[in-house]
């Protein structure tokens, strides 16, 4: 095994060409960004004219929707390896502590579920 200074050389090699390049492409950009202000055109890139204000008001439904398909999704990313090493860890004698837990969290995920569609945010209007 080899002593610290050997082994910490290539994380520290990597760090500094990592901030190095960062520092590089930084810097390139501003110096080659173009220096003339130009006023706002009158139509988006493909040719629609744009109208109103951009900073108005959104449907929060969208972004409530959004994010609980995140965390279901989340949730499909955490079953299916527990599913793949459930043999695994029913070999080591760990299969029913570790069905208990996630029968704990697919129970914690029904009750925000159902808390979720009490409120209403899965209905549109």
């Amino acid at each position: 095994m080899g002593s610290a200074p050997e082994s910490l050389g290539p994380i520290i090699i990597q760090l500094i060409l990592g901030v190095g390049f960062a520092a590089l492409i930084l810097s390139l950009a501003f110096l080659l960004n173009p220096k003339k202000r130009s006023k706002p055109h009158d139509t988006f890139e493909c040719g629609v004219p744009y109208y109103g204000d951009a900073r108005g008001v959104f449907n929060v439904k969208f972004y409530l929707v959004a994010v609980l398909f995140i965390l279901f999704d989340i949730e499909a990313v955490f079953l299916y390896p527990w599913a793949v090493n459930l043999g695994k860890f029913t070999e080591a004698g760990l299969g029913g502590f570790i069905l208990i837990e996630m029968l704990l969290f697919i129970f914690i995920l029904v009750v925000g579920l159902y808390y979720i569609w009490k409120k209403g945010a899965l209905e549109w209007d």
